[in-house]
């Protein structure tokens, strides 16, 4: 048995990397500007969804289905919620966006497999009116309304549990 003064033993020890090698520091990460950022981000992803919901609607004259109404439900009041955290930053109006948010893109998610044939056909939500499963609107051969509501809601959660990590470990 090797003892903790032998020489190979001491070049087994791990050594600390030069400043330039050890990467960012963990406390950049977490500054409040970046935390004050991925809310804003989240709050822009809101109102470009919220807007672009409205224009398919209204400008287009495509009737959303039942399930599209739900995730409305859930996108709409982020758009007033998250700027009430921005000014002044209250890192607080995660706790009251981050269930919107999920509660969202579990819609999308149901949303999506509904539409791809991966949900059996008798749990169809949407007995009147427009079909959920139904696309009405789909760009480049696969990007679909339902498509955009999931990568919407997934990036808003991202970024509020970013910023949620963030404001954790700050001191």
């Amino acid at each position: 048995m090797l003892s903790p003064s032998h020489p190979w033993v001491a070049t087994l020890r791990p050594r600390r990397l030069p400043r330039h090698f050890a990467g960012p520091d963990v406390n950049s990460a977490i500054s409040p500007d970046r935390r004050w950022t991925c809310v804003f981000l989240a709050w822009v992803i809101a109102a470009v969804s919220t807007l672009s919901a409205l224009f398919v609607g209204e400008v287009m004259g495509y009737a959303p289905c039942v399930l599209c109404w739900y995730q409305r439900i859930a996108m709409f009041p982020l758009v007033l919620v998250l700027p009430a955290g921005l000014f002044p930053f209250d890192p607080r109006v995660i706790r009251y966006a981050l269930p919107l948010a999920l509660s969202g893109l579990g819609l999308a998610a149901f949303h999506l497999g509904l539409v791809a044939g991966w949900i059996p056909e008798r749990i169809r939500p949407c007995e009147q009116g427009v079909p959920c499963s139904d696309l009405q609107l789909v760009w480049f051969g696969f990007i679909s309304i339902p498509l955009l509501s999931l990568a919407a809601f997934g990036t808003i959660v991202a970024l509020l549990l970013l910023t949620l990590r963030s404001a954790r470990s700050s001191p």
